[in-house]
Parts: structure tokens; sequence; C-alpha cells
């Protein structure tokens, strides 16, 4: 899946999304985003990140996750293990060493977006998850909003639009879910108050 995306009003680039099965049981999912035009200024390199999971009848349990932002430093680079046996979250965040406890049901910033399609697909409605980001967990709030009809590059589609934000804060990410292809996210935006930051529209999709 292919998006376009939209910063404060300009074409800024293309964000990717590649979910796949790995021999082992094991699910991996790729987010690539290339800058165009006057952001390649800023951001030059591919940022990557990457989560590999699995799926139990708990839901989705992150194993690894790595975030790339495409240059040659590691300052902004993290890489965080899963030990769910020993209930520890290790590795490096932006230099930094990470050793965390391990909460039930956490998620990082890529398996999120996996497990709430996933919670969908089996008709729940959870109200928010637990996130680790760079070295701190953090919670997020999830709602789900009024129902959207879309013309989107899949054709006219009745959309699930789910929120979500941190406790207290002004900033907002929405995303429309579509149920007829399997809750494939075919819009988001994030709003700080009444202004949009970013937004991002399917572009090319393919099972």
């Amino acid at each position: 899946m292919t998006y376009e995306v939209v910063f404060r009003g300009m074409n800024a680039g293309s964000s990717s999304l590649e979910l796949t099965s790995e021999n082992n049981g094991q699910w991996r999912y790729v987010s690539r985003n290339n800058a165009r035009g006057i952001f390649r200024l800023a951001l030059p390199g591919e940022i990557r990140q990457t989560s590999i999971f699995t799926i139990d009848d708990g839901g989705i349990k992150p194993l690894h996750y790595l975030a790339d932002d495409g240059t040659k430093s590691t300052a902004k680079d993290i890489q965080l293990d899963f030990d769910w046996a020993g209930g520890k979250i290790r590795g490096v965040a932006e230099e930094r060493r990470v050793e965390l406890a391990l909460p039930e049901g956490l998620q990082d910033g890529m398996s999120v977006q996996i497990a709430l399609m996933h919670a969908l697909l089996r008709g729940e409605s959870p109200r928010g998850f637990s996130l680790i980001d760079k070295d701190a967990i953090k919670e997020y709030l999830y709602a789900a909003e009024p129902p959207v009809r879309l013309r989107t590059v899949a054709g006219e589609l009745d959309t699930a639009v789910w929120s979500s934000r941190r406790p207290n804060s002004n900033r907002i990410t929405r995303v429309w879910y579509a149920p007829s292809l399997g809750y494939l996210p075919v819009q988001a935006e994030r709003r700080k108050g009444d202004t949009v930051e970013w937004s991002m529209r399917l572009k090319t999709w393919r099972r």
C-alpha cells in the first residue's frame, strides 16, 4: 500500500506499508517514508520502521522494533527487543540504553496499527493501548467516531473512523479504515487543535 503525504498543505512525499508473513509464524510490518521536493533537504534518506510480531489468542505481541532515519548517523535510530518470557524490553533508542519492565499488551509504534485492525476484525472496540516511545511507555486513548463514506482509489467505501491521542493532549490522530477491505487504512490525518499537521490518502494498494 502506498499513500500520498501532505504536510501543512504541501505535497511532502510518499509513505508505504507492507505486511508479510514469515516462515516461522512471525509477521513483519514495514513502513517506508520518502520525502519529495524541498522536504528532501530536511529528510534526504528513506525513513524506515519495522515491527516483527506474533499473533496469538491474546492479540498482537511485538518481538522486535527497528527505526532508521535513513542516514549514516545512529543519533535517531531505535532498536528494541521484547522479551515476553522475561518481562523486559531491552535495546537502544537514539543512542540511549533501554531496559524497562514489559507490561502485558504493550505495542510499538507500528504493531499498534495491526493491533487495532486485529481488534476491529474481531468485533472489539478497544479504548486504548500502551506504547513504547523511544525509552518511555506512554498511554494512548482510542475512540470510535461516526462512520464516513469516502471516495478512494478503490472506489467509494464505507469507513470506520478511529481517533487516538494522549490524555490531556490537543493533538489527535484520525484514521479511516475500510471494513470491506479487511479494515485497510485508506486515509489518516493528525491535527493540533484545528490545524491539520499532516494527512495521508491511499494512492495504490494490493492484497
